[in-house]
This record gives structure tokens, C-alpha cells and sequence, in this order.
């Protein structure tokens, strides 16, 4: 049997260079996270349009939407093509949520889709249209 003798300083040593290694791998790793978000879009510049896709609507339709900032906002009607059926509304918009109303009434059933468009954003919901028996 062979006795192997450790020298405790040598092993301490050992765990301390792995234990800073780790750490400096674990800081240049956050670091290059930090650099690689540099260019995620900022929030406050888009709106948020809401989504009605789970709900049925008909007669008057509320489509809701926040912006953290003043923003010139037009908000359109498409069929399910997506060809422009009608502009909703078309101005500028203060910061906070805003309700904008339309008539779907002279909407025949289907499936339709309102579009959210600024000057940097267009993004679109779906909704289901039926007429009320």
C-alpha cells in the first residue's frame, strides 16, 4: 500500500484557482450579456395594442393600446387578406391607455384584423366578428 501524503496548502491553493476562475468567467459572461442587450429596442418608443382573438365581437368594438410616450397613432381595419378596409383613426395620442371605439355592423361574419401603426411600429390582433341573432 502506498501512502500518499497531501499537502493541505497545495489543495487550497487548487480550490482557490478554481473558485477565481469560475468567478472570472461568470463576470465576462454578464459582461458580454450587458454588451449584446446594447441594442434592444427601448420600450417607452412602441405602443402596446391588446388583443380581443379570444373573444367574439360585434356591434360597437373597443380596441385598447398604451404608449409611454406622445405618439401620432393610426389604427386601421383589415379583412382576413389583409387589404385595408377602413382607418379608424388617425392622430396623436397622448401617453397613458387609450380606448378607440368603432361600429363592426356593417361587418359580415368572419374573421377581421386591426392594425396599430406609428412611425417606427406596425404590429396587428385578430378578431372574430358575429352579428348579434
Amino acid at each position: 500500500m502506498i501512502l500518499m501524503t497531501y499537502s493541505y496548502g497545495k489543495l487550497g491553493v487548487a480550490i482557490l484557482f478554481v473558485t477565481l476562475s469560475l468567478l472570472l468567467i461568470y463576470i465576462a459572461y454578464r459582461k458580454l450579456l450587458a454588451y449584446m442587450g446594447k441594442g434592444e429596442p427601448v420600450k417607452e418608443d412602441y405602443c402596446v395594442l391588446y388583443s380581443q382573438e379570444d373573444q367574439v365581437v360585434s356591434g360597437e368594438v373597443e380596441v385598447y393600446f398604451t404608449t409611454e410616450t406622445p405618439k401620432e397613432v393610426t389604427i386601421e381595419l383589415l379583412d382576413a387578406d389583409l387589404k385595408l378596409l377602413q382607418t379608424i383613426r388617425s392622430e396623436q395620442f397622448s401617453s397613458g391607455g387609450h380606448i378607440v371605439r368603432f361600429d363592426s355592423s356593417h361587418l359580415s361574419d368572419g374573421v377581421y384584423f386591426y392594425s396599430l401603426r406609428t412611425d417606427n411600429q406596425k404590429t396587428m390582433k385578430k378578431m372574430r366578428v358575429r352579428k348579434a341573432a
